[in-house]
């Protein structure tokens, strides 16, 4: 039993990585220390790095819920107002204030962007004006395109901000999906001395410890470090039993500046995760009932253990001061074992559920290599920011399963237990991935309020997919792949505190999916075409940003309805949408951050599902509001309220539109003060209760939303 005997094996590495963690942080609590009194020298650089870091920066920290810059859209630290696609922002400081725990928490408070699923408990995924990406960036480097998800849920321990570029983004990035891209920025090790820990503790049993330190490091001018870690015990209000979902994490983040014209970072992370297969609830008779939403489908004994591992060199070199090279060296390595009984469909009265049994082990590599140089000239007589970089992938992937046959179960009151048939080989899917992608980009001052941006791509290489199955050993040829991307934008300020733009950018995605009959099928392609405006409200506290697009996405592959773990490529999709987003400081000590989004996402060419079809998991309208006021003066200062509203309309679980998830409302508040080095909190979400479905996937995989739930936070700085 090739899925058994991985899952054990993991629970017990996943047993010793949490004894681990907190052993790891003695050497760097030890050299903060050491950072306080290391003397006049240290006070020196300290002083330094205090005048020469004023100002926000694009990976660097923000006081607040707004952020100014990015280099997420651009790779270039660029002004949010001069980058002619919509980019949005979540700070850490909103993070703290709302205690986002997932991932699919934090990005809901961005207009149009929905939790897509979390593939029966293992990762994220998210819908994004209108389609979902089931990947993600750290510090501007995808994850591993030979896999088809992130085989780990995602940890906001090491979170410095959380950035969403709406739309596609191939010219940078390459591969991608055409509704947009996340990019988790990290947090930096500090030359200060610094730190905190938190511990939580909430609803249903949940309890988590996180903390991070950061500080110099002695032996080695201008080597700092930081370590932030993570581990968390999950019950959930899932009907499990006594079983309940953990996760360990542990980053290690280093910066050298051995010369002020040289700069050296080394982030690595390291996630394991133990948790319960979770398909949700069912659908039925067109819709999914509510009426308990703790109902389980699976068995106890249906678990999921993945690692993933994360590692980045990072270098840059300043020539001049007009002209930088970087290189960039990533590493990705993982797995999981799965071993769970799934639904496969209801009988004729809708009464029994019927059940297989699954085992899947699946293991990962990739390397991620970026060669870039930034130049700042004048040509003509205008400014130019120049980037011209170089990039090279590889990814591989196998993922060996068996299935079996499983006793049905009631769909009003399932057992969670049952009995397997005999395991039988399903399939061993192999697939490598080699890309080469050259990339150039001019950001452009016109004068007269006019900047253009101007950017191409070219995407080359080949991919290797190998699906054997009992009844198919034939070996395919490499598939030649290619992708031309081009991009173009024009920001206009008019005035000051406004500003206009508009942009065409593409997407370009090699197929990673099971595709059914196909050895080699064309990879998905995707453009769009936006126009947006921002404005200052209050001048550096306080702005509104409003976009109107279309995306046009083609060569789609999405779940064979008919033939289970198949894909099936369909015709074209398109997404025409609306959006308002506010983020910033009305009054000091009153914040708010939220968003407003339509859109009207649907199949337009298909052979396979019905034209007119509404995409997936997309409400045509959507919204979120979180505000704090914390007491500035008087004996109150440092007492803060929150509260805050999520709306998400109405959405169709599948392409065929054959059932359908209802409208929800969710209330949100929070309590916390700050006195001296400690933070108290307590947050509430969901006030009223309200039963929903929370992330639509298919008709056998539907999570509902939690009920009311209480979580206590104490935090402790340094």
């Amino acid at each position: 039993m090739a899925g058994r005997d991985g899952v054990a094996t993991r629970r017990g590495r996943s047993c010793r990585a949490r004894a681990a963690l907190l052993g790891g942080l003695a050497p760097l609590c030890a050299a903060g220390a050491a950072a306080q009194t290391a003397g006049p020298a240290a006070e020196a650089v300290l002083s330094e790095l205090s005048v020469s870091g004023s100002g926000e920066r694009a990976t660097g920290p923000e006081v607040g819920y707004r952020a100014s810059r990015s280099a997420t859209a651009t790779r270039t630290d660029t002004a949010l107002r001069d980058t002619p696609q919509t980019v949005q922002v979540v700070p850490r400081e909103v993070l703290e204030d709302r205690q986002d725990i997932r991932l699919a928490d934090a990005i809901t408070n961005v207009s149009n962007v929905q939790p897509g699923g979390t593939i029966q408990g293992r990762s994220d995924t998210f819908v994004i004006r209108g389609f979902r990406t089931q990947t993600y960036a750290i510090d501007g480097v995808l994850l591993n395109q030979a896999n088809n998800f992130n085989v780990t849920q995602r940890d906001l321990a090491d979170v410095e901000r959380l950035e969403v570029l709406k739309g596609p983004a191939s010219v940078l990035y390459g591969r991608g999906d055409p509704g947009g891209l996340v990019n988790i920025v990290t947090r930096r090790p500090t030359l200060q001395p610094s730190g905190e820990l938190t511990a939580q503790g909430g609803s249903y049993g949940f309890a988590r410890l996180q903390g991070t330190v950061s500080g110099t490091l002695p032996g080695v001018e201008g080597l700092a470090g930081r370590v932030s870690f993570a581990s968390q015990d999950d019950p959930t209000f899932r009907n499990y039993g006594d079983r309940s979902n953990t996760r360990n994490f542990v980053a290690p983040a280093f910066s050298w500046t051995p010369s002020p014209d040289t700069r050296v970072e080394l982030l690595a992370e390291l996630t394991r995760q133990d948790s319960q297969y979770d398909e949700g609830l069912i659908a039925r008779n067109g819709r999914v009932p509510l009426d308990d939403i703790r109902r389980f489908y699976g068995t106890t004994n249906s678990r999921y253990s993945a690692e993933s591992n994360f590692v980045t060199l990072r270098a840059e070199h300043d020539l001049s001061p007009e002209v930088t090279l970087r290189q960039i060296v990533n590493v990705q390595s993982g797995g999981f074992d799965v071993f769970a009984v799934r639904s496969t469909g209801l009988n004729a009265a809708g009464t029994l559920v019927t059940r297989r049994g699954s085992a899947v082990d699946n293991t990962f590599s990739a390397v991620d290599t970026q060669s870039e140089v930034v130049a700042k000239f004048d040509l003509l007589g205008f400014r130019n920011t120049f980037l011209a970089g170089f990039e090279y992938t590889h990814g591989f992937r196998r993922a060996y399963s068996e299935q079996s046959t499983f006793s049905s179960t009631s769909f009003l009151n399932p057992v969670a237990s049952g009995t397997f048939g005999a395991f039988q080989f399903l399939n061993d899917i192999r697939q490598r991935t080699d890309l080469y992608g050259v990339y150039l980009q001019d950001q452009i001052d016109l004068g007269a309020g006019l900047q253009l941006l101007l950017g191409t791509r070219m995407d080359f290489g080949s991919q290797f997919y190998f699906s054997r199955s009992a009844t198919s050993r034939t070996i395919p040829p490499d598939q030649e792949l290619f992708g031309f991307s081009p991009r173009v934008g024009l920001v206009y300020r008019p005035v000051e505190p406004l500003t206009l733009y508009a942009s065409y950018t593409n997407s370009f995605k090699p197929q990673t999916d099971n595709v059914l009959g196909a050895t080699n099928p064309p990879p998905e392609t995707g453009v769009q075409y936006e126009v947006g405006a921002r404005y200052d409200l209050v001048p550096q506290a306080l702005t509104v940003s409003a976009a109107a697009f279309r995306i046009v996405r083609q060569n789609v592959s999405v779940s064979d309805p008919i033939n289970t773990g198949f894909s099936l490529i369909t015709g074209e999709q398109r997404s025409d949408g609306v959006e308002v987003d506010i983020a910033g400081e009305i009054l000091p000590g009153w914040k708010i951050i939220g968003g407003l989004g339509y859109l009207d996402a649907k199949v337009t060419k298909d052979t396979t599902f019905a034209v007119g079809n509404r995409l997936a998991g997309v409400p045509e309208f959507s919204g979120s509001l979180w505000s704090t006021y914390q007491v500035q003066t008087g004996a109150l200062r440092g007492l803060g309220l929150g509260f805050g509203a999520t709306y998400v309309g109405s959405r169709f679980g599948d392409l065929n539109n054959s059932f359908k998830v209802g409208a929800y409302t969710r209330l949100d508040a929070a309590i916390f003060y700050d006195f001296d080095r400690f933070r108290f909190a307590v947050n509430a979400r969901n006030l009223t209760d309200a039963r929903y479905i929370e992330q639509p996937f298919n008709p056998f995989n539907n999570l509902p939303g939690a009920p009311f739930t209480v979580l206590a936070t104490i935090t402790a700085r340094m």
